[in-house]
């Protein structure tokens, strides 16, 4: 080999190595809410050791004595601030807004009953959460619309029955989210502050008991209640094409919805119980927890086909949150009982789980915050 090649040769492998070397030396930092606990965790990850660790805890909710269920959480478009839903109040939940960074709680709103999943449009800067009601009568439920900078209600838009889901498209013009009980997507002009589409998945229309293997079965409904089929229980757009990805709880799939023919176009098996999916940064990538068998799925979206079934530290896996570089999923796992719940660290190139970080209990809502080297 001539000298010139084989300078050539060392500064490709130089420039490959370093290039390697430092998209890991990164560091990542998620917000998990511990719901049983009334904690949220800031958890830190260091890429180049890849280990976790707890950097702080958060107490949250306002009574000592009862569980308020910090549930679901999202951070602002500019990385400033964070919000988690209270779910449990006399009777209505809450929103709490705190800074990012020194945590500091800055304000707080009523909602409705049993605030969960929530998401803010990059277009109107407003805050669309969803009300679960999981402890209220089997009636249409609301979405709130907040302004999150002053923490003023703006509206509550009519929705399904027991709503979940909330996640917004790139643009921030439309916000998807779930009926659980009526087996519908349903869409939200974001702009309008109005529904504009529902979307029915199963094509099916059942009454009756709830069925006993169904997620929150303990709950007392009374005797005639909707039977839905595929439960759905989590939506998640894709960031550049016009689709739109169900997690169907009851039916073990994931539903691919195109949203221009607002028809449902592919159904995928999946592992047992499909609750919280996010599609990666780039789009290739479909991360989904299978709370049924405590095991994370990782689908090639291109193929349609499951690249891998992860195992998770605990039998019940929650929520999903993908860094922005698309390197790892951060899978929140509830446990059982009185068991601590956990962050199970996946890298979504070697589709290994590296590390797991211990969290209070019940570990639930999780969203990515950032990430710096």
């Amino acid at each position: 080999m001539s000298f010139k090649r084989a300078l050539f040769a060392l500064c490709v492998g130089v420039f490959l190595f370093w290039g390697t070397s430092n998209s890991y030396a990164q560091d990542y930092y998620v917000y998990v809410a511990a719901e049983s606990d009334d904690e949220v965790h800031l958890v830190h990850f260091d890429g180049e050791t890849q280990k976790g660790e707890i950097a702080e805890t958060i107490r949250v909710g306002t009574w000592p004595q009862e569980n308020e269920g910090p549930h679901g959480l999202t951070v602002s478009p500019d990385g400033e601030h964070w919000f988690v839903s209270i779910a449990h109040g006399m009777p209505y939940g809450k929103l709490w807004k705190f800074e990012t960074g020194t945590n500091e709680f800055i304000g707080e709103v009523e909602l409705g009953l049993f605030p969960a999943s929530m998401d803010i449009s990059s277009t109107t800067g407003l805050l669309y959460v969803v009300n679960f009601n999981l402890h209220g009568d089997m009636e249409p439920s609301t979405v709130s619309v907040v302004e999150p900078e002053s923490m003023t209600r703006l509206s509550d838009i009519e929705t399904g029955i027991m709503p979940h889901g909330s996640r917004i498209n790139s643009s921030g013009t439309r916000q998807y989210h779930v009926s659980m009980m009526t087996d519908e997507l349903i869409e939200i002009d974001t702009e309008a502050l109005e529904v504009q589409r529902k979307l029915k998945l199963s094509g099916k229309k059942m009454s009756g008991k709830m069925s006993a293997d169904m997620d929150h079965s303990g709950m007392n409904h009374g005797e005639m209640m909707h039977k839905p089929v595929e439960k759905p229980t989590w939506a998640d757009p894709h960031p550049t094409k016009p689709l739109v990805y169900v997690a169907a709880n009851g039916s073990d799939e994931v539903l691919k919805i195109n949203t221009n023919k607002w028809e449902v176009t592919k159904r995928w098996k999946t592992g047992k119980a499909p609750y919280n999916l996010e599609v990666s940064h780039d789009g290739k990538l479909l991360v989904v927890t299978y709370k049924g068998e405590g095991a994370t799925g990782v689908w090639d979206l291109s193929s349609g086909k499951e690249l891998a079934k992860i195992k998770n530290s605990r039998k019940v896996s929650h929520g999903v949150a993908i860094s922005t570089d698309n390197n790892y999923a951060f899978i929140s796992v509830e446990g059982i009982g009185g068991e601590p719940g956990s962050v199970d660290i996946i890298n979504l190139k070697t589709l290994e789980r590296v590390d797991i970080v211990e969290t209070g209990k019940q570990a639930g809502g999780i969203i990515f915050w950032k990430q710096e080297g």
